[in-house]
């Protein structure tokens, strides 16, 4: 397919009415010599139906959660209600300035402190940044504010952050951007924090250690407790990546497991959109030691009659680590994420229920086809190993072209590192019993083609807008525009 600069060229020029210079006129007389362009513009002349067929077609090419089934471990890629999008696209929300004065932001500035609000008690923390615009912006906030509070205890020396093997690759890259040191401490045979390495490792540098519970196996971490007392004993701080939050919310919290510092995916957990590059939304929660270390403004609510509005952003934060995002965070996102909570309501917990529940049916049904690397019960997600397949001739990688060949996106591949032949799945509370069955029978399906006749499955995908391809060449020699 063209792009839309690829067509059209051959055209003449198109003026809507109105649009001619009266005769004798120059654009001189209309506007400053400075704006005038000094050649054509190279726009394509086409048709208002042509533009819309031409990115029509694009989104076709495009999978999405309309379209099939989204098993990506890790990244939650879970239905989004479209009452949300009407919600957020509300006027008052869609088209206020960010430069508007808080005396004329009532509105979204009352969302904003009611959604902090809400994350609070779902957290378990005392104060709340809605700042950050992804997950890994809220890592970084969260290593800033750890760094933050060491220099002002004038312990510098903490300049080592632990991080588990199986953790997500932005966890050591946020520590590491922030100065620290990482340290690595290896996964036992259950697949979670071993103990023992970890009391090896703790020592008066260690600022923090950055855990997932449930971890990116998909395996709670049992012994969370003895590991914020160890840390904690030293004087050391947790921090909480909360990309597995829709495993839990509404059953335990981070506070409770005894995290210091938390970030959320609002467009993992809380329904907003996700993927393509944006946008998203991490906030960031700690505890009442932390909170003056926040980036500020902070959305405070005033009491009684007040000038200027009784919500407003206040830049009163005595440590602040300053702004890390312009104006106030993608609040669109935030539009999306509180109307999500006010929906479910208590019913956030059973979110997580059926999560858990699903994963679980899954992994039961297809262990022992493929391999478990870990029989321990599973939370939202699973990791399975494509071992035995990639033995048989067909890799991990062709297990998940194939799906594309049958209408599935394919899970995560390759994560953990820890796992080899790694397949980590995620079918959220958003899939019927009946969606499931088929996923189920798919992969049983692929697992038998590969036993029969793997030379066949290594030809997949052959369905798709673009063919398999050899990855080594693409990679080497991209050719980016879209022409076949």
């Amino acid at each position: 397919m063209e792009t839309i600069f690829e067509r059209g060229k051959s055209r003449g020029k198109y003026f809507q009415p109105g649009d001619e210079i009266p005769k004798g006129s120059k654009l001189g007389d209309y506007l400053p010599e400075t704006l005038l362009r000094k050649g054509a513009i190279g726009l394509p002349q086409l048709s208002e139906l042509e533009v819309m067929r031409h990115y029509k077609a694009l989104s076709d090419r495009n999978f999405c959660i309309e379209k099939g089934f989204y098993p990506l471990g890790s990244c939650t890629m879970k239905y989004n209600p479209k009452v949300n999008e009407l919600l957020a696209s509300l006027e008052g929300f869609a088209n206020l300035h960010p430069m508007q004065s808080d005396e004329d932001s009532q509105g979204a500035l009352e969302l904003m402190y009611n959604l902090q609000e809400k994350l609070k008690y779902i957290t378990g923390m005392d104060a709340i940044t809605l700042q950050p615009a992804a997950g890994a912006h809220g890592e970084l906030t969260g290593m800033m504010i750890i760094k933050k509070y060491f220099e002002i205890k004038g312990e510098t020396n903490r300049k080592k952050v632990i991080v588990p093997d199986s953790a997500h690759g932005t966890n050591p890259a946020s520590a590491k951007m922030c100065g620290f040191d990482i340290v690595e401490v290896k996964s036992n045979s259950k697949g979670q924090v071993d103990i023992e390495a970890l009391k090896s490792l703790i020592d008066a540098d260690v600022a923090a250690i950055m855990m997932t519970n449930p971890n990116t196996l998909g395996i709670f971490e049992e012994n969370v407790l003895e590991i914020s007392d160890l840390m904690h004993k030293n004087g050391s701080l947790l921090y909480y990546d909360g990309a597995n939050f829709n495993a839990v919310m509404g059953w335990t919290n981070p506070a409770l497991m005894g995290f210091d510092v938390v970030h959320l995916n609002l467009h993992k957990t809380f329904a907003t959109p996700h993927g393509g590059g944006g946008p998203g939304a991490g906030p960031v929660g700690v505890v009442e030691k932390l909170k003056d270390f926040l980036p500020s403004p902070v959305i405070e609510k005033q009491e009684g009659k007040c000038e200027g509005g009784k919500y407003i952003r206040s830049y009163n934060v005595k440590h602040s680590i300053g702004k890390v995002r312009s104006f106030y965070g993608n609040f669109g996102v935030l539009v999306r994420a509180y109307a999500y909570i006010l929906m479910m309501g208590n019913d956030l917990k059973l979110a997580s229920a059926d999560a858990v529940l699903n994963a679980n049916y899954i992994k039961e049904k297809l262990k022992g086809v493929y391999e478990l690397p870990y029989e321990e019960p599973c939370m939202h997600e699973f990791v399975l190993s494509g071992e035995k397949q990639h033995q048989q001739g067909v890799s991990t990688l062709g297990i998940a072209k194939r799906l594309m060949d049958l209408n599935y996106h394919p899970p995560t591949v390759y994560f953990p590192l820890i796992v080899h032949e790694a397949i980590m799945i995620e079918p959220t509370e958003s899939e019927s019993r009946e969606v499931l069955d088929d996923f189920i029978e798919t992969m049983l399906k692929i697992a038998k083609e590969i036993e029969e006749n793997p030379e066949e499955v290594l030809k997949s995908p052959q369905t798709t807008p673009i063919k398999k391809v050899d990855e080594t060449l693409a990679a080497r020699h991209p050719d980016l525009t879209y022409k076949n």
